[in-house]
């Protein structure tokens, strides 16, 4: 499977989905006795940093620009009262870019991230996306509030699957500094790759500063595989480059054993501390299962 330039891996309709889900379970929450997960119009100054495109240039600081002689220019960041940061870090690894049927592991990915970013914007947190693979993680979109901009956190991670370089701010080479403020951090991937546990002791790491968890997309739709007459077949690691020889039989297994690695990762996860949402590639509830859980860990880490 190949993302072209012209494929959407979500559709405006999924997007109109994703708020009505959202309002719905904010009409639920609205009735009754509960603390309000709306934020007043109040915000803070939380510093300085370099100006990057796409900032409003009612944040400029010119006086303090005029002692950097405008290069750079400096923005001013501001926090919104008790507003989260909702920072999705999404997998543009090869193998998201598997599937069977004309699915991809990457569309259930994307549509996590609408999601995601879709409920910040109706809770007036602020979404910001890091993608990463192997060896890279990078701040793909600075966290920022609205739906316009929910909106461009997807339009962003799909134009860097399709650019495989990405853009966005300097790679590096872990998630350490990459994110300055305690945030909301649910880490998007099918963990497909060699020694996840590496991954995961890094994760576990981060959240003892970020409130972070593992949304685990099952991928074992996107290796079942329409039978073939071949007796052998060559097959490709799209991660590691390395390829083999598979028996027919071995190829149909492929499914079930893109399974048992993912309850294997879920184990070790758990393990280390990390909590672990499971989801499944399609499936009427699949927004609303998101939406969910964000909003329990919401209210949780508000008691």
């Amino acid at each position: 499977m190949s993302l072209d330039a012209e494929d959407s891996l979500v559709s405006w309709e999924e997007i109109r989905d994703v708020e009505l889900v959202v309002r719905r379970r904010m009409q639920e929450l609205a009735s009754g006795i509960h603390p309000s997960l709306v934020h007043g119009p109040g915000h803070d100054l939380a510093g300085l940093r370099d100006w990057q495109p796409g900032d409003r240039p009612s944040a400029i600081d010119w006086a303090q620009s005029t002692i950097t002689n405008f290069s750079p220019l400096m923005t001013r960041e501001f926090d919104q009262e008790s507003s989260t940061s909702v920072i999705v870090a999404a997998d543009i690894s090869e193998s998201t870019r598997c599937g069977a049927g004309g699915g991809s592991i990457a569309k259930v990915i994307a549509r996590t991230v609408a999601t995601f970013a879709m409920a910040a914007a109706f809770f007036q947190d602020r979404a910001g996306l890091v993608t990463f693979d192997r060896g890279v993680r990078r701040i793909a979109v600075r966290p920022q509030a609205g739906r316009n901009h929910a909106i461009h956190c997807v339009d962003v991670y799909q134009d860097q699957l399709r650019r495989k370089n990405g853009t966005g701010s300097a790679p590096q080479a872990s998630f350490a500094g990459l994110l300055r403020k305690r945030s909301l951090v649910p880490v998007v991937s099918d963990f497909l790759f060699e020694d996840p546990d590496v991954f995961l002791a890094e994760l576990a790491d981060m959240n003892s500063a970020h409130d972070v968890f593992i949304v685990l997309i099952d991928s074992a739709f996107a290796f079942e595989l329409p039978a073939l007459s071949a007796g052998w077949v060559e097959a490709a690691d799209v991660e590691t480059g390395r390829t083999r020889m598979l028996a027919a039989h071995d190829l149909r297994q492929l499914a079930r054993r893109a399974g048992e690695w993912q309850d294997a990762v879920e184990h070790q996860a758990r393990d280390r501390g990390l909590d672990v949402l499971r989801l499944g590639g399609a499936g009427r509830h699949f927004h609303d299962t998101v939406v969910t859980f964000l909003l329990d860990r919401k209210q949780m880490k508000r008691r």
